[in-house]
């Protein structure tokens, strides 16, 4: 296994996998629950082939609730890091028609997986490759899914904010993401499933003009989906009762004064805030800071 100099972890991720029961001043995990994986047969010690991940195939009624979890479809393109023998994607090309890319680090894993697409007939939608997940392109997903460890989870994390387009879907099969707090999460028998949206940028502040004349300004703080900030109508500080952000959608209710909280709801889109729908909306809401 990689350990966490490999990383270059920051220490709040340090401190997130501490929290998480990793003890980093050894290198060594302790108090995880791994009560569903089976480590026998692997060995960190192998000098051909160092994973950062113990392989561990997911059970078949985890793969098809990871994708009934994440209403995989056949618009969907689904990357699966950490493939395996590919029976995410093959599964969700053969029910749902679903396109899909496998990255793994273990070839002989990629080996199976090609194999399996094609005893199948599937190998017309997937695609396996040998590749770090650390440094692997997966941008064009549209779902991604993950049987990973924390470790890896969480150094991944910036990545799929930065790099995954708002709205994307990430499921994981039993282990989180760290102080990024899932949009949904289930159980399937005694292991969890847990999913994100991939929240749009909105920090800043914003401005736009209502169609009865009214200008309205927000300033806005996020961390991830949870977002706060304060708003102005025509220069007059008002509340903003909530502010809720779920992939590129963006609900803001303002409480002007002597007036009923007027709700916007605004998709994010080329650097705006546009109308999503309604006609309170006159003008895009444009970043002033």
């Amino acid at each position: 296994m990689y350990n966490h100099s490999e990383f270059n972890l920051d220490d709040e991720q340090i401190d997130e996998l501490r929290d998480l029961g990793y003890e980093l001043a050894d290198d060594s995990l302790s108090d995880s629950d791994f009560r569903d994986l089976d480590f026998d047969g692997y060995s960190a010690d192998d000098p051909d082939l160092i994973l950062d991940v113990p392989y561990v195939p997911s059970d078949e009624k985890i793969v098809h609730a990871m994708l009934d979890f994440a209403d995989v479809s056949s618009e969907d393109t689904l990357y699966d890091l950490g493939c395996g023998d590919g029976r995410i994607l093959v599964a969700a090309a053969l029910e749902r028609n679903t396109r899909g890319v496998g990255i793994d680090m273990d070839p002989m894993r990629i080996t199976e997986a090609i194999e399996y697409a094609g005893h199948t007939g599937v190998e017309h939608l997937v695609h396996f490759f040998e590749g770090d997940l650390l440094e692997a392109d997966f941008s064009e997903a549209s779902v991604i899914t993950l049987y990973l460890l924390d470790l890896v989870n969480i150094k991944l994390r910036p990545r799929f904010l930065d790099e995954l387009r708002p709205g994307t879907r990430i499921v994981s099969h039993a282990f989180d993401m760290g102080n990024w707090k899932p949009d949904q999460q289930q159980s399937c028998g005694n292991i969890k499933i847990y999913k994100w949206i991939v929240p749009a940028k909105v920090t800043g502040t914003w401005e736009w003009q209502a169609t009865n004349g009214d200008t309205y300004r927000v300033s806005l703080q996020q961390k991830y989906q949870e977002v706060t900030g304060t708003a102005w109508v025509n220069g007059q500080a008002v509340p903003l009762k909530s502010a809720l952000l779920r992939g590129d959608l963006l609900e803001l209710t303002v409480h002007a004064d002597n007036s009923r909280p007027i709700s916007f709801l605004m998709r994010c889109q080329a650097k705006q805030l546009i109308a999503a729908e309604g006609d309170l909306q006159a003008t895009p809401a444009v970043k002033i800071n």
